[in-house]
């Protein structure tokens, strides 16, 4: 997995979007990072770790391509207007439910 900085991370998940456009799909996670880069020491242990500020960790992966960037709360703002903009200009390919097959299942059940 490859650690970037969150513009390289952008414009690398674009790539991503524009690679898995027509086949393929592109799974995202988010998760809180607290810097950590070794487990957690187990109970009896007395190390104390206190983490400077929160994080949050950004995964993506196509299958065979994995990156990741760290968002630090001082740019979680201008990462996020970024990131939406990013999603709403790749979300153009999503298959429409069909409204009429779901009325019929829900009646089916009743």
């Amino acid at each position: 997995m490859v650690l970037l900085e969150n513009d390289s991370f952008l414009t690398e998940l674009t790539q991503l979007f524009q690679k898995c456009r027509t086949s393929g799909s592109v799974v995202i996670t988010l998760k809180k990072y607290d810097g950590r880069t070794k487990p957690a020491p187990r109970k009896g242990h007395t190390e104390s770790f206190e983490p400077a500020d929160n994080k949050c960790l950004i995964r993506a992966s196509d299958g065979k391509k994995k990156i990741s960037t760290v968002v630090s709360t001082k740019e979680v703002i201008k990462f996020q207007m970024a990131y939406s903009n990013l999603l709403r200009a790749h979300m153009d390919g999503l298959k429409k439910k069909d409204k009429k097959s779901k009325s019929k299942k829900t009646k089916a059940t009743q």
